[in-house]
């Protein structure tokens, strides 16, 4: 056990996000993505989050991981097939996640794009969110030293 950091982190996920390096992208995403699929495709590390939601997630994940602030958008969700301008609830959660971590706004993906871009990940959380577009994709950023 390990003080200050989030519990459903687990020593997989740790490890896995402690070897991101800058510009590497993360996707937390939800019970019914084909995460194993993209992880056996693209290479990526895929660690199962069965306990947690995806906003659960991403508020965990953002207690130790920056967003890249060198680019235009470091998040995107799934935009809803059919009704892009819709706003499912977990993705008006991951909004007021990332409000709260200081974070920009999340960019919005067609679906296949966002599968598409999700190939790139070096890590996938899998979460046991069930409900339908719990799915962001981050893009990891830099801690800033103010020594040296």
């Amino acid at each position: 056990m390990l003080k200050n950091i989030p519990p459903l982190l687990t020593p997989d996920a740790l490890h896995a996000l402690a070897s991101m390096g800058h510009g590497d992208d993360l996707a937390i995403v939800d019970a019914n993505f084909p995460a194993a699929q993209v992880a056996r495709k693209s290479g990526a590390r895929l660690v199962q989050l069965a306990g947690a939601t995806a906003p659960q997630a991403l508020a965990a994940v953002l207690r130790l991981l920056p967003l890249d602030d060198f680019v235009p958008e470091a998040a995107w969700t799934m935009q809803v097939v059919g009704d892009p301008e819709a706003v499912p609830a977990p993705v008006a959660e991951f909004t007021t996640v990332l409000h709260q971590a200081g974070e920009r706004p999340a960019a919005s993906l067609e679906r296949f794009a966002f599968y598409e871009r999700a190939q790139s990940a070096f890590l996938i959380l899998q979460t046991g969110e069930q409900r339908k577009y719990g799915n962001i994709l981050l893009r990891k950023g830099v801690i800033a030293s103010d020594h040296g």
